[in-house]
């Protein structure tokens, strides 16, 4: 059960971090629009939604999320567990011996980028603002797997102890060769969708996965391994958004000759 001490705390908490947002905007709108705001109540209301639900939120990343996340990366780098399943013929575990580890977070990331509020929002603009040429659960799926590979690829850069700007500096490169390449429309939908999946879903569950694969892989140090991964999760989904409508372009251009060719 929940302490009442704990939400309390919490609560406070969150109405101090909420308060400087409710300052600026009603600072501007009296002092600078010079105008009432529409809906007093109503705004006031959803304030205080705002306030709770971010404040039972806050406790359920510490009961649940966090210790979750940590849970499963504990037990599927036990050495008990990874023994059971173990390919290499050494007498050491090699970075494949982990490869659950590496499943887990595939799913995990695609898992939760699909339930991620923030990409379902930007998605649905998409598709209004397009007129329907972007569709919604496409959008989504796209960006879901490129967390999950991103994730994956992370969980893998922990295991063998690779140094993380090697793999950001050539993720980035490859976004900029497709930015040449990729239809334009798409370029700044795919560069919003790698800061949509860092929200409030995603980030919780792969911080914890980070430090606790850290934590249980021997020889790693949690603050110099177990960060990064949401840096992952950022730079992926732009490659696969990019890839995805690169795809589409190729498969309508490819119908459009078929149909020309059936013409004649």
């Amino acid at each position: 059960m929940i302490e009442w001490s704990h939400f309390v705390d919490t609560f406070i908490g969150t109405i101090s971090d909420v308060l400087p947002i409710a300052t600026i905007i009603f600072g501007f709108q009296f002092a600078v629009l010079k105008r009432p705001v529409a809906n007093l109540p109503k705004v006031i209301t959803g304030f205080f939604y705002v306030i709770l639900g971010l404040s039972l939120f806050l406790i359920g990343l510490d009961l649940a999320l966090f210790p979750l996340g940590e849970a499963m990366a504990t037990q599927l780098t036990a050495p008990s567990f990874i023994e059971q399943f173990k390919v290499s013929l050494g007498a050491d575990f090699e970075w494949i011996d982990y490869y659950w580890v590496y499943l887990f977070a595939f799913f995990i990331g695609f898992s939760t980028t699909i339930a991620e509020p923030s990409l379902i929002a930007v998605a649905i603009k998409a598709n209004q603002v397009s007129g329907g040429s972007i569709s919604v659960n496409g959008l989504r799926i796209a960006v879901a797997i490129g967390v999950a590979v991103g994730i994956s690829l992370g969980s893998y850069r922990i295991v063998v102890g690779d140094p993380i700007h090697y793999y950001i500096i050539v993720g980035y490169v490859i976004v900029v060769i497709q930015t040449f390449y990729a239809p334009k429309l798409i370029i700044p939908l795919a560069y919003d969708s790698g800061g949509v999946t860092t929200s409030t879903v995603t980030v919780p569950l792969v911080a914890a996965l980070g430090l606790g694969l850290a934590s249980t892989v021997p020889g790693r140090n949690p603050m110099i391994d177990g960060f990064g991964l949401i840096a992952f999760a950022s730079l992926f989904p732009m490659i696969s958004v990019m890839g995805y409508a690169q795809i589409t372009q190729w498969l309508n251009k490819d119908a459009e000759r078929e149909d020309k060719e059936n013409a004649l």
